[in-house]
This record gives structure tokens, sequence and C-alpha cells, in this order.
């Protein structure tokens, strides 16, 4: 494992050489070292190599000639605002302490330092790294600034809201927060809103009490009590209806819920992360999406870049891939130069999950010790044929996530002959997935010439009940 690189900052020479000293002698249990350390005598000289190099963690002292410490932080947080700062004081007055944790600092040790408190900190910032690059598999310069991210807020207990398209990862973002967490030893608990129905999302969310409804034969816990200590990952928030939205957000104000039947509040302890690939901006202004409920759900917002965005990920992703899946193979695997290539090259509408289905499914249907072109599922080797980025038109700069969502649906019907299940596979979505988003969008197939024949249809009706779908 790489050493994890660390910008020493202090305009006393001899705390610099001791905090590097102590800092590169730090060895793991191969001998190899732990940190890699530079230093800067002021917060001028931090910033010129701030910009310039890449750093996970700066530890920096508060009271310096010129930029001060809380200053430094903020002009760091201005390049990068998910690199970790750690501050060092003398003058450690609890008001001076909380201002650097407002300020985004993500610890701080009072002078004279400890050596032994001094190696926790640092060691306990590292550990959450770990936990998020076991994770989240990403070398692009968007996914370390994403984990990076990750780590200085997993310590925090206010909501995060995770945003990105369909298939790039946001309920691992969300374990992996939870990973690097102190609340790490108890329960992750995931609900996607959208597969429940709305009638039901209360009692599941809040429980309800025995005889509270036809079916209601016993009284039930909701999510929010079953994670309590824990972290509640609400997936597809935007889905919910306003009514819902008013309940959520009381829950979350007051941290405490009530049974659906129930008359006694009950006080619970829980980090919420929501994520959601809808425009709730624009939901907002349509009244489709409480303002409130917005602004208390996204206290921290993190955006997933697509797949197509972050392009050297894909590599990395396409190894890690072919390792998990592999142990199903008959036999080692490797890609060929020209599947690879094309594996390189391709678009991923469907993002990380629909990579990680065409490796899966190359891997089981290759002959042989290599995976060539004709193991790749048929819309990848067709795009390949087609004009754009793998034979999908990539839209303007700016556009919502909602009408980005349409037009990738609208592009995969009309490259697969409106054929929803290989649509939905093209998008590396469920088919239920599919035919829930073409239905929220009203989006229909042309109809067709007199002459067109209707083998499609069929072909598809057929693919859906072999998937007993």
């Amino acid at each position: 494992m790489n050493p994890r690189r660390i910008l020493v900052v202090d305009d006393e020479k001899n705390q610099r050489e001791i905090l590097q000293l102590i800092l590169a002698g730090e060895r793991d249990e191969a001998g190899s070292p732990l940190y890699e350390v530079k230093t800067a005598s002021a917060g001028q000289d931090a910033l010129r190599l701030f910009k310039n190099d890449r750093f996970d963690l700066v530890l920096t002292d508060l009271k310096m000639a010129g930029m001060d410490g809380i200053q430094l932080l903020n002009e760091l947080s201005q390049i990068d605002s998910s690199t970790p700062v750690i501050l060092m004081t003398a003058h450690g007055s609890i008001e001076t302490v909380k201002e650097a944790l407002r300020g985004g600092a993500f610890d701080y040790l009072e002078k004279p330092l400890d050596r032994a408190k001094l190696l926790d900190v640092i060691a306990n910032a590292v550990s959450r790294m770990r936990a998020v690059d076991e994770e989240i598999i990403g070398v692009s310069d968007a996914m370390n600034r994403v984990k990076k991210m990750i780590v200085k807020v997993a310590v925090s207990t206010s909501t995060v809201l995770i945003r990105g398209e369909s298939g790039t990862g946001k309920e691992r973002i969300a374990r992996a927060m939870h990973k690097a967490s102190p609340r790490a030893n108890e329960r992750f608990q995931a609900v996607n809103c959208a597969a429940i129905n709305e009638n039901l999302l209360e009692s599941e969310l809040f429980g309800h009490e025995k005889g509270s409804f036809t079916g209601a034969h016993a009284e039930k816990k909701g999510l929010f009590e079953i994670a309590d200590k824990g972290t509640l990952f609400l997936d597809e928030i935007g889905e919910i209806n306003v009514s819902m939205q008013a309940k959520l957000l009381r829950a979350l104000q007051e941290k405490e819920v009530m049974h659906v039947g129930g008359t006694k509040p009950i006080k619970v302890d829980v980090r919420v992360l929501a994520a959601t690939n809808r425009d709730l901006e624009s939901m907002v202004k349509d009244g489709r999406f409480r303002e409130d409920l917005y602004y208390r759900l996204n206290v921290i917002p993190i955006n997933v870049p697509p797949l197509r965005q972050r392009r050297d990920d894909i590599q990395v992703l396409m190894d890690y891939f072919l390792t998990k899946h592999g142990s199903n193979a008959a036999r080692p695997m490797k890609l060929s130069p020209e599947a690879k290539k094309m594996i390189l090259e391709y678009a991923w509408p469907g993002n990380v999950r629909q990579l990680e289905s065409a490796i899966e499914r190359a891997l089981l249907l290759a002959e042989g010790d290599e995976i060539t072109i004709e193991d790749l599922p048929v819309e990848i080797r067709s795009a390949a044929q087609s004009e754009g980025a793998g034979g999908f038109k990539l839209p303007p700069e700016g556009i919502s996530f909602e009408d980005l969502e349409r037009s990738l649906i609208i592009q995969a019907m009309e490259q697969t002959g409106w054929n929803i299940t290989r649509a939905s596979k093209l998008l590396g979505l469920s088919f239920r997935t599919m035919q829930y988003r073409l239905d929220k969008f009203g989006i229909k197939r042309p109809s067709r010439g007199k002459d067109e024949p209707e083998e499609e249809e069929e072909e598809s009706e057929e693919m859906e009940n072999e998937e007993g779908v």
C-alpha cells in the first residue's frame, strides 16, 4: 500500500522537523513507510504546494505569522474541500476549537503535542481512508475527491445527500461513510423508497401498532428504530410523496418517530444518508418536493460523477470485476486487446452497475481462456460501430439529472428497438426499474407503420418470462 501523503505546516522550524521525524519514522508490519511528509513554513507556501501536488491530509499550526491556521483551512477548502485538515494549537480555547470544527477541520491537537495522541489522531484519519478505499474502487481525481470528502464528513452526524445517475454507486458511498464513521460497529440499514408502496412506506420507516390497519397483526418496529445508534440510508428519496415528506421532516428535526396508530413518540439516534438521481431543485420549484426537507437533507452534498466523466476508473473497475467474478468461470480469464479497447471506449450509460454486469456475463459465456469481442453484450458491440461516445449522444453540460435520465432511457430504447428487457440490460437496470422509469417519464414507443413486424415485442415478452419478471 502506498504511503499516505501529509503536508505539515508550522512557522517554527524545530516543530516542523520533529513532526517530520516522527511521521516519517512510522512503518507498517512489512517495514514500509506509512507516511510521506512535506513541510511548509507559512500558509502561503502551503497553498502553493497544495495547488501543485496531492495530499491525503494536512496538519497545520493554528497561530502563525501572516496567514493563521483558520485562514489556511478556509483557503484550502476553496481549492479542495475534501482533504482532511488537523489543527494544532497552543491556545486551545474551546471557542477556537469550535470555530475550527465549524470551519471544516477534521480534528485538532493541543500543544505541546503528545506523540501518542498525534499518531492516534492521524492513524484514525488513515484508518477511515482505508475503510473507504476498501468499499470504493476508483483512482480518478474525481473519485479521490469523493473519497476524501467521505472521510472528512464521516465523523459528523449531519444528514448527507448523495446525488448521481443510476448505477454510479450511491449506496456504496453510503456504506463507505458508515464504515468510516464512529457508528461502524452498529447497523447500516438501507431502504429503496421507490420500491415500497407509498401506503406502506410510513409503516416501513416508522413502524406500526397492532391493529392500526388491515393486516397489522402485531406491533412492528420501523427502520428508524431498527437502525438506532447506526446509519439509515434512504435511496431514491425523490420518489416519496409530499405527505410522507412532511412526516420524514419531522422525524429528522425532532429525532423521534411515532408508530402508525401510536400515540407515544419514540426517540431515535440515527445518522441519515439519502440519495437521488432526480433534480430536487426543479421538484422544489414545481411543488413536488418540500423545500424545508430539501435543505434538511442537503446539509452535506456529495455528487458522484458518472463513469463517462471518470474514464481513468474504467480500467481498475474492469480488473476488479474480473477478479470478483472470475471464481465463477471454469478457467482463468483475461480480456483480448480488442475487447479491452471496446470496454475502455464505451460510454457506459448504466455506469458502474452496467460495467459489472457486462464483465460477469462475459466471464460466464466466454470459451477458452480469453474474453473476446463476441462475448461482450450486443449493445456494446453495436455501439462501437455507432457515432458518438459508445453509441450514446452525450447531453449538453448543465442538463438536470431528470432530463439526462430521460434522454439516456429514450436512446437505450431506440437502440434496442424498444425492447424493454434489452434496454434495461443496456443501462444496467432491472426490468421493473426500467418499466417504472418509462411510466414515470411517460415514455412510449412511437406508433408502428402498418408494415412493421411485431417480432421484437414478442421477443421482449419471451425474455421477460425467462427472467421471471
